[in-house]
């Protein structure tokens, strides 16, 4: 390997190392302060295990608190996003993708122009309609909320994977006797796994994570997300820090782990997704 080649590697890993480093780096902070007794939350020291370290704060956290409540009400308002947006992103993008009719380009400039808006701008109509309909302090309003606002980018990646399939694979399925139903599930669906992941991923990252809408429509403490719950932690006059940090670590567990199982699908699911619009 010649000395260019060499120092061009070096480079290249060098850089990547410092991006690990700047990513990784808050992690470890909070993880210290998580361990910290009560008397040295306002330390200094940059030591990842503090002099003292115990897991206190996670007794307390699932013991003394209301987290596994709302861990469960995370866990259900995600899931019937999840399932809801891939089995709705999942048709609409295969009809925008296989079928030409009447509004098919007004409606896929609508998906596009909808994500130059932030859910944030769209909070006080949308907490208009959750009124009319009486579904404020609900499930049912913030799982509309979200799926919602994460269909426009769902729809438009599975019209882009759906593209990248060979419509003849379903014109020989017909030939065999499929109706258009079974080409698109037996045939269509499994082929279109990776978009599919990338679908539900999405989907549930918008329900865990968010907290804004949450915040506004559920007003019962019983129906409280995570992050609302874990925001009952800051007060005006004192911060509850270690408690603070052992939850947001274990919030993030289940992305983790969601982002290690379905990793092998992730880039082509998000590459061949946008080779056609």
């Amino acid at each position: 390997m010649d000395t260019k080649r060499l120092l061009s590697r070096l480079s290249s890993y060098a850089v990547l190392a410092l991006f690990a480093f700047i990513a990784v780096y808050p992690v470890t902070r909070i993880l210290t302060i998580s361990m910290r007794p009560g008397d040295q939350l306002l330390s200094k020291s940059l030591a990842l295990i503090p002099e003292g370290a115990s897991l206190e704060n996670y007794r307390v956290l699932l013991t003394e608190t209301d987290f596994l409540r709302w861990l469960g009400n995370s866990l259900l308002v995600s899931i019937v996003v999840t399932i809801t947006g891939v089995a709705l992103a999942s048709t609409a993008g295969y009809a925008l993708s296989r079928h030409r009719f009447r509004g098919r380009k007004a409606a896929l400039s609508g998906i596009l122009v909808t994500q130059m808006f932030p859910a944030t701008m769209l909070l006080l109509p949308l907490y208009i309609v959750l009124i009319q309909l009486g579904l404020i302090n609900s499930y049912l309003g913030i799982v509309v909320i979200y799926t919602a606002t994460a269909l426009p980018f769902c729809v438009w990646q599975m019209k882009g994977y759906y593209d990248t399939i060979p419509a003849s694979l379903e014109e020989a399925a017909r030939i065999d006797g499929a109706t258009p139903w079974q080409a698109f599930y037996k045939v269509i669906l499994p082929l279109a796994a990776p978009a599919l992941v990338i679908t539900a991923l999405f989907s549930f990252m918008s329900a865990w994570n968010e907290y804004v809408v949450a915040a506004v429509v559920l007003q019962d403490t019983e129906l409280f997300t995570l992050p609302v719950g874990l925001k009952g932690f800051q007060a005006s006059m004192a911060t509850q820090w270690g408690l603070y940090a052992a939850g947001s670590l274990l919030v993030s567990i289940p992305v983790v782990v969601l982002f290690l199982v379905l990793s092998r699908y992730l880039i082509s699911g998000l590459t061949l997704g946008a080779v056609k619009g």
